[in-house]
Order: C-alpha cells, then sequence, then structure tokens
C-alpha cells in the first residue's frame, strides 16, 4: 500500500503514534518522539516487513474512522463483504491517577465485534535498529516482549498469545484489549483495565476541550488543531515538537527532507501564542519552564534554535540507509544541522512569550523581578545580533544574511523588555530597552527598505522577498495600512502567490528552487488579506485550506500548488498553529450567535 499522509495520530504528551486509514500503526518512536521508532513502515515502501501494528478483516469492503469527539481516541470501524463489522478503539491513556497525570509509554486497542462472524489477523511486528531488522521478541502466558532499540515495549492481551505470535487469523467472538506499554506486569485485568483507561482517558480530553475559548466558526477545525498541538507536546520538560515525522520531503526527489522531532524556539512560539488564544495556559506555563532552562544554560550567550526535547543542545544529524524513506525517496536524516546555526530570531521568540509571565494573573507561577534580570541577558544579546548575520528563519545551509526578520523579532524582543520592566516599575530599565527598540528600528529602516518601490526586502541590503515580511505587522513594528507594509504586501501577493497558495520565498536556496507552498505562509497571507479589508477573499482560501486537511483534520508543511497533495512533515504544528489564527480573525463575533 502506497504510503500517504492521511493518517490520525493518537498520543498522551509523552508518546504519541500515527494510525493509517485502515487502522495500521505506521509510525510512532519510544520511549521519546525522537528516539528510534518502533513502527517505521511509513519510511520503509509500499510493502514494508515489520514496522507495523494491523488488525487485518477478512473480505475487507470498507473502512470508516473517525475521532471519538473532542478526544485523541481514533474510532475504526472495517465491515467485510458478507457484513461482518468490527471496531478499533485507539488511544494512549493519559488520565489522573495517584493526583497526578498518568502519560506511560504505552498504547493501547480495544478491538470489538459489531456485528456477523468477522475474521481478524492481529500483526504485530514492532521494528529495531531504526527499521533494519524485527525487533526480537519473548513471550509468556499472557504477554509478548518486543526488544526495540531504545525501549522494551510489553504486550499484555487478552487475545490467545499464540494468535498473535503466529498471526493466525480467528474469528473474533469477544472484546479484546492489547496493551503495549512499559516492560512490567499489568495489575489488572486487561480487558476492564483498558476499558477504564479508555473510558478516563475520553474523559480527560473532553474536559480539556471544554476549557477552551473557541471562535463561533470551524470550531470543529480549530479543536482538532488545539488537540493535536498539544499531542506535539512532551510534557515532562514542556518542550513543543514542530513535527512528529522525520524526512517526509518538501517535494519529490527534492532532497529536502527534514527531522522535525526536536523543539524550535521559533516553532513552539507560534504554538503557544496560537494557544493562548484559546486560553490552553497549561501548554504555555509548562513550556515556559522549559524556556527558563534555556535561558539559566545560556548564561546570556549564544542560543541554538532548535534542541532535544529534554534540553539536549547537541542533536547530530545523520542519515540512515535501514528504510527505503517516504515512497523511497531518500535521505532519511535523524538529527537536524540546524541546531549548529545562528538564528538571531530566536532571542526575540524567548523574550515575547517569557515577558507574558508578567502580566498574566492566571499563571501559577507569574513573572518575578529575577525572571526579568535573567531575561534581560537574552535581550542584550538580541542587541547585539540585530544587525549580524545569520542563517534566517528558513534556515538557509550556504547563505548567510542580515535577515529583515531575525532583527524585526530582535526589536520585538527589546520593545516587550521595556514594556514588562515599565509593568514591574522598572523605569529605568524601560528606558534602556525603549532606547535599544528605537536604534534597531531605524537600522531596519535604513537597511531592509526600498525607497524606490516603496516596500522592504527580506534582507538588508537586498531586494529579494519573503513571506516572513508579513510578520512585521502581527510583531508590532509596522501598522496594516502603513503605505510601506502595504506595498510590501502588494510585492508579496504578486511575486510568491500561485493560486490560492503563498510560497516562503522563490529565489533558489540551497536545494535549488523551491516548488511546493509553504501552509504557513498561505495562512500568513490569509490574515493579511483580512487586515487589508480584503475579509471575503481570506475566508475563500481560509475554506480552501481547510478542505485540504486530511480525514484526520490536520496538515503538513508543505502543499503541491499542481495537486494540492501534502507533503512535508506531519501534524506540521506551524500549519496547525495557523488554522487557529485565521479562525479566531475571521470567525463572526459570538454576540452573532447570543
Amino acid at each position: 500500500m502506497k504510503p500517504d499522509l492521511d493518517l490520525a495520530p493518537i498520543g498522551n504528551c509523552s508518546v504519541s503514534a500515527l494510525i493509517d486509514r485502515r487502522g495500521r500503526f505506521v509510525w510512532a518512536c519510544a520511549p521519546r518522539i525522537d528516539d528510534d521508532p518502533v513502527f517505521s513502515a511509513l519510511m520503509d515502501g509500499e510493502s514494508p516487513e515489520h514496522g507495523f501494528w494491523a488488525i487485518d478483516l477478512e473480505g475487507l469492503a470498507s473502512v470508516e474512522q473517525a475521532y471519538v469527539r473532542n478526544t485523541a481516541v481514533l474510532r475504526t470501524v472495517m465491515t467485510a463483504e458478507d457484513g461482518a463489522a468490527v471496531e478499533i478503539i485507539d488511544f494512549c491513556p493519559r488520565h489522573l491517577k495517584h493526583s497526578r497525570i498518568y502519560r506511560p509509554t504505552a498504547f493501547a486497542r480495544v478491538v470489538r465485534p459489531l456485528s456477523g462472524s468477522p475474521r481478524v489477523t492481529v500483526r504485530l511486528r514492532p521494528s529495531a535498529d531504526w527499521g533494519a531488522r524485527a525487533a526480537e521478541r519473548t513471550s509468556g502466558s499472557n504477554h509478548i516482549r518486543y526488544l526495540c532499540s531504545d525501549v522494551i515495549l510489553r504486550l499484555t492481551t487478552n487475545c490467545p498469545v499464540s494468535h498473535v505470535l503466529n498471526e493466525r487469523t480467528f474469528r473474533l467472538e469477544e472484546e479484546m484489549a492489547f496493551f503495549l506499554g512499559p516492560d512490567e506486569g499489568y495489575d489488572q485485568a486487561v480487558l476492564s483495565g483498558v476499558n477504564a483507561a479508555l473510558d478516563l482517558t475520553i474523559t480527560h480530553w473532553k474536559r480539556w476541550t471544554r476549557t477552551l475559548y473557541l471562535p463561533l466558526d470551524w470550531q470543529e477545525a480549530v479543536i482538532r488543531a488545539a488537540i493535536t498541538l498539544k499531542l506535539c507536546v512532551y510534557e515532562e520538560t514542556g518542550a513543543i515538537v514542530a513535527a512528529m515525522t522525520t524526512s517526509v520531503p518538501e517535494f519529490p526527489e527534492s532532497g529536502r527532507n527534514w527531522d522535525y522531532r526536536y523543539c524550535w524556539i521559533r516553532d513552539a512560539y507560534y504554538t503557544v501564542r496560537a494557544l493562548n488564544r484559546l486560553g490552553a495556559v497549561d501548554i504555555l506555563e509548562n513550556y515556559l519552564g522549559y524556556l527558563r532552562n534555556l535561558v539559566d544554560a545560556s548564561a546570556g550567550g549564544h542560543v541554538q534554535p532548535v534542541y532535544g526535547v529534554g534540553l539536549e543542545p547537541a542533536i547530530v544529524e545523520r542519515i540512515v540507509d535501514s528504510v527505503e524513506g517516504y515512497r523511497g525517496m531518500k535521505p532519511v536524516r535523524v538529527g537536524n544541522q540546524a541546531h549548529e546555526h545562528l538564528q538571531h530570531d530566536v532571542y526575540g521568540q524567548i523574550v515575547l512569550p517569557l515577558v507574558q509571565a508578567f502580566f498574566d494573573q492566571r499563571l501559577l507561577r507569574p513573572g518575578t523581578v529575577e525572571d526579568f534580570t535573567a531575561l534581560e541577558k537574552v535581550g542584550d544579546r538580541a542587541f547585539a545580533m540585530h544587525d549580524q548575520v545569520d542563517a534566517g528563519l528558513w534556515e538557509f545551509r550556504t547563505i548567510a544574511r542580515v535577515h529583515t526578520y531575525s532583527s524585526v523579532m530582535c526589536w520585538a524582543a527589546c520593545d516587550r523588555l521595556a514594556r514588562a520592566a515599565r509593568h514591574l516599575g522598572l523605569e529605568d530599565r524601560s528606558e534602556v530597552w525603549r532606547e535599544r527598540a528605537r536604534i534597531i528600528r531605524e537600522r531596519i529602516e535604513a537597511e531592509a527598505y526600498l525607497p524606490e518601490e516603496g516596500r522592504f526586502a527580506a534582507s538588508f541590503g537586498g531586494t529579494e522577498l519573503d513571506a516572513a515580511l508579513l510578520q512585521m505587522t502581527d510583531l508590532g513594528f509596522l501598522d496594516a495600512r502603513d503605505p510601506r507594509q502595504v506595498k510590501t504586501f502588494e510585492a508579496i501577493e504578486r511575486d510568491l502567490k500561485r493560486g490560492p497558495y503563498l510560497f516562503r520565498y522563490i529565489h533558489p536556496d540551497d536545494f535549488g528552487e523551491p516548488e511546493t507552498a509553504f501552509n504557513f505562509c498561505t495562512f500568513w497571507y490569509i490574515e493579511a488579506l483580512a487586515l487589508n479589508g480584503r475579509v471575503e477573499e481570506a475566508r475563500v482560501i481560509f475554506e480552501e485550506m481547510l478542505s485540504r486537511r486530511t480525514h484526520a483534520g490536520l496538515l503538513s508543511e508543505d502543499i503541491s500548488i499542481q495537486d494540492g497533495e501534502l507533503w512535508g512533515n506531519y501534524p506540521q504544528t506551524y500549519s496547525l498553529v495557523g488554522i487557529i489564527n485565521c479562525a479566531v480573525l475571521l470567525s463572526r463575533s459570538w454576540q452573532d450567535a447570543r
């Protein structure tokens, strides 16, 4: 079966998995999201011998799949040609236990006969060594142990173990439960235990969704995006990964195959900002702890654009040859060279979310004067780097410029520090940061502005365009109706737009010319349209983007302008952020319903 990105994620903020339309686990890493995959079929061609977990129905005729409403619990119904049907419920347990969140390294499945006499085959084939081989296994009377590379997983089930070991086809006459988790005994009856965990997990997700402040319109899309963003959180440390996958190419045979299973400061900034609009303060507060640890470790020096979910600075990039790659398209990369880059926008993306802690009285841990003093070191670095070359937010590997977006982010860092200092009653420090913000603004307006065209360029002294210039309004550097921003928007619309979609840039980079549009940039364009008074156009393109979502309601990083196929890593936090931001901006007011 040809791999595609029409996949549904499950997870519990500790582990996650991607499940295809036929109910197969095709991608999951454990014990952490950036570890070796235990299910690797997504990266191993059309007929992988292992790296998946399938529940096959004999005589399969049709499949229906959807989430249990407002949860991360997936329901798949398979129907055979003779009318026999089974239901599969997939989830990762997440609920309160002993007064704290229980989120084990575990995947659970409940398989129920619905009609007729369904005959099923359980094929559980975890992988090891990056898909090079099937995991070794041992077994007992009601369990099987799988020795994967970074974890030993233990399957506990009320299904006859020999059925699983021998992949025997059998009649499903009663409900079966499967708990694939830590290598320890399951301390209760597995069927009742898994069903109890299922009920608690459903309740947990529904209660979390109830805390969200939603726009009136597009609520289903916003809820699904919000739940999936939460699944991209590694809750133990507060890290937020950019996507669940590695090495899905940005377009066919592009070589642009990157590992996104790490915490980019930039991506996480946009994620918490979008979720904050929905009132999901739990994710914001946890991520602020992650940031404070990075600030302490940097001690006022260089901050990387990306770190491991456990705050690891060294995520060395390497290529693995043990899997074929997505649709046979290599390379498959593990790690990301971006950890070596200079990307000076990160200083703004650290300051902006942390500054909220000085104003937000909901937080369990409000910001302190000591926090502000520590954060000033990041501001010092932003001021020092605002006019220095870097790789930019698109992480060019062989191109170094003074990128306008990076400089504007450094300005934002100083501007927000001035506001925070004033709020804390530190007027002398507020004046220092106001002056630094003024200096950076004047430099940007002198070096990145093209007076003959009345617009800004993507770099100091350059003429090229970059969709990130649309963010000058969002960051408060320019008003949307400022003539300079209007001209910049018009130039971007003229040169970077293809059909309804927007490219990041069109000039050749390290790998040639881009061939797919970048979904997050299209959402930026939708926002810019609305801010320029073209709301109906914005709504039309937003609906177009929603129509391109997978059946799970999600998007990857990129989209083909020829046929609308999704490319790039999945599910992409940037793209889900765009769904939330545009829905909030374009929705009717709740006053229309009250």
